[in-house]
């Protein structure tokens, strides 16, 4: 699965709404998307429907499946190359 994070990054610094989400995270699998200014969080968990969720200025969406996501392989700050159990945090975002 993974929680796209839109708008995050301004001129490479993490917004805080996003460092908070991405505080919450186990050591997973983070990229910046493609472009520059969002970031991929992917891992394992069960979303059912794609949700947007918007509270101020964050700009979440998390998806399981029926999305393509493209990837680019640029990982966020020393992210590893495996996925951890993101239920935690979609059970805080929903």
């Amino acid at each position: 699965m993974c929680i796209d994070l839109d708008h995050a990054l301004h001129g490479g610094v993490l917004a805080g709404w996003a460092r908070e989400i991405v505080d919450r995270v186990p050591r997973t699998y983070i990229e910046v998307s493609p472009s520059g200014t969002g970031l991929h969080i992917w891992g394992y968990g069960t979303v059912g429907r794609g949700r947007r969720i918007r509270r101020g200025e964050a700009c979440v969406e998390v998806y399981d499946r029926g999305r393509y996501i493209t990837m680019t392989g640029k990982p966020f700050e020393g992210a590893p190359s495996s996925l951890a159990d993101l239920s935690k945090v979609l059970d805080d975002l929903l």
